[in-house]
């Protein structure tokens, strides 16, 4: 596989994985919360548990690909997290503004 869309593939899942602790309500998929939803702790946690999965899958990418893994300073570490976090910025929207402010919407009757 060639660099280009090992890339690629690995932005896309970074894409897809950064919003998904925002679409769900459950708890790592499994475990419902006893207040019916989670708090912001749990999907934070949800959150750096996908940037580690996806930064795994992401070293055996590199590896099948190049066949070794390049050594990375605390510097590439911290502006993938940053961009991992720009990516779940639609599902932060969705959850905590959006969807809270369609039901609100939806209790209050307008005049």
């Amino acid at each position: 596989m060639t660099g280009s869309p090992t890339v690629w593939i690995v932005v896309g899942l970074a894409c897809v994985a950064a919003n998904l602790p925002f679409l769900f309500e459950r708890v790592l998929f499994v475990w419902r919360h006893p207040s019916g939803r989670k708090g912001f702790g749990w999907r934070f946690l949800e959150l750096l548990l996908f940037y580690l999965v996806i930064g795994g899958f992401a070293f055996l990418l590199e590896k099948n690909a190049y066949g070794v893994i390049y050594s990375k300073n605390w510097q590439f570490y911290a502006a993938t997290f940053c961009m991992f976090l720009v990516f779940a910025f639609p599902g932060f929207v969705y959850c905590h503004l959006w969807r809270h402010n369609r039901r609100r919407a939806v209790e209050t009757p307008r005049e």
